[in-house]
């Protein structure tokens, strides 16, 4: 009996290992393989996920639908100016007329130079640099689309090398502004125009730095630098993003010999938008003024009249009857603040005050003789610089 029971519970013992045995080779067959030792397979990690790249026409791939976008604005400026050559004052002399006959009349050249203008708007107002045109004749520009058109000068403002032309074309091709998304130092950016004239030439580089001034390149400056390729003839193009929107007016640059060195200038678009504007409306740039002559307090003046630590500006010059010196400001005193800003150098006061209307008034606090004072002053109109 006991040995029937053993032979029973083997039976079954090796049901049960067969079956295992089966199900193992139906899991996993390659265990039967030789040379292959039973070992744990485990599950591959997924491969890593490809960066979605998008936007390629805003990024390193190209930068075509910025300059589709922005180039059909940019326009072509030619100048011509009527120059007259005045004769030597040798043949006045009777004595010329007399051994050599009549001299000659004075002479005539026409000459003629040429830039950049960006379209602002379908109704034809165009912006370009003051230097472009200045002192001109006669103004032609060409389209984009190879079309010419005679421009006339709406306004001027040679103190930040601006001018607005009109010409008569409607339904232009007007540039988008970028009103969102400030400009930072890197982002790429496009300049357009014309540079000697062989056409009109995109060229590509950085942001290299914001708020440049005491250039005496203009009287107001807050320039955009960048290293895009800047030549004559782009002055008054397009400074432009990635996206073909405008950022700035391309003005100057900087090179010791004529050309691009990766040093340009540009305008930024809300100065030059806003003094576009103004010529618009007014015909002019209106801008407040103290009639005050400031100097910056250097280290030498600090020492000299032991100023220690004290910050602003020293009056240099009044205009007599002036609105400084009306609201009681003396020569010497030291100007710390216009209203609630503090002043560190004369541009400071130049630029808080241009920005002040004419007729409104502000306080002006200075320093005289280790006193405090407080003053009012109403500001006025800036006078307009003749050229």
């Amino acid at each position: 009996m006991q040995i029937k029971t053993f032979i029973q519970f083997s039976a079954q013992v090796m049901t049960v290992v067969l079956a295992a045995v089966i199900i193992l080779l139906f899991v996993k067959p390659e265990i039967l393989q030789p040379g292959n030792p039973i070992v744990e397979i485990k599950q591959a990690p997924e491969a890593p996920k490809e960066p979605v790249v998008e936007n390629l026409g805003d990024g390193p791939v190209s930068y075509a639908d910025a300059v589709k976008n922005a180039a059909p604005a940019v326009v072509n400026v030619y100048t011509a100016k009527l120059i007259t050559r005045r004769r030597n004052p040798v043949f006045s002399d009777p004595f010329f007329d007399r051994f050599f006959g009549q001299a000659p009349e004075p002479s005539q050249e026409l000459q003629t130079s040429l830039g950049s203008g960006v379209i602002f708007s379908m109704q034809g107002y165009i912006l370009t640099n003051h230097h472009v045109i200045a002192d001109a004749d006669e103004i032609q520009v060409a389209l984009n689309t190879g079309i010419t058109a005679e421009a006339k000068v709406v306004g001027t403002d040679p103190e930040t090398d601006l001018a607005v032309l009109k010409i008569k074309n409607s339904n232009l091709p007007s540039i988008t502004i970028a009103k969102s998304n400030p400009l930072e130092v890197g982002d790429v950016v496009l300049a357009i125009g014309n540079p000697f004239g062989v056409g009109q030439t995109v060229t590509m580089g950085i942001v290299s730095a914001k708020g440049r001034d005491r250039l005496g390149i203009n009287t107001f400056e807050n320039f955009i630098q960048t290293d895009a390729a800047i030549n004559p003839g782009n002055s008054g193009g397009a400074l432009v993003n990635a996206r073909g929107q405008l950022v700035g007016i391309n003005t100057a640059i900087f090179s010791k010999s004529g050309g691009s060195q990766g040093i340009g200038f540009a305008i930024p678009v809300n100065l030059a938008a806003d003094v576009m504007q103004q010529i618009i409306e007014n015909g002019r740039v209106v801008r407040g003024w103290l009639g005050i002559e400031g100097q910056d307090i250097t280290p030498a003046l600090r020492e000299s009249f032991k100023l220690g630590d004290t910050h602003g500006v020293i009056v240099a010059g009044l205009l007599r009857n002036g609105p400084a010196a009306s609201a009681g400001v003396k020569r010497g005193d030291i100007i710390t603040h216009i209203d609630t800003e503090e002043v560190e150098t004369a541009r400071d006061i130049l630029t808080i005050i241009a920005k002040t209307r004419p007729g409104d008034r502000v306080g002006i606090r200075v320093l005289r003789a280790g006193k405090v004072i407080g003053l009012q002053a109403t500001v006025a109109e800036r006078p307009q610089i003749r050229t």
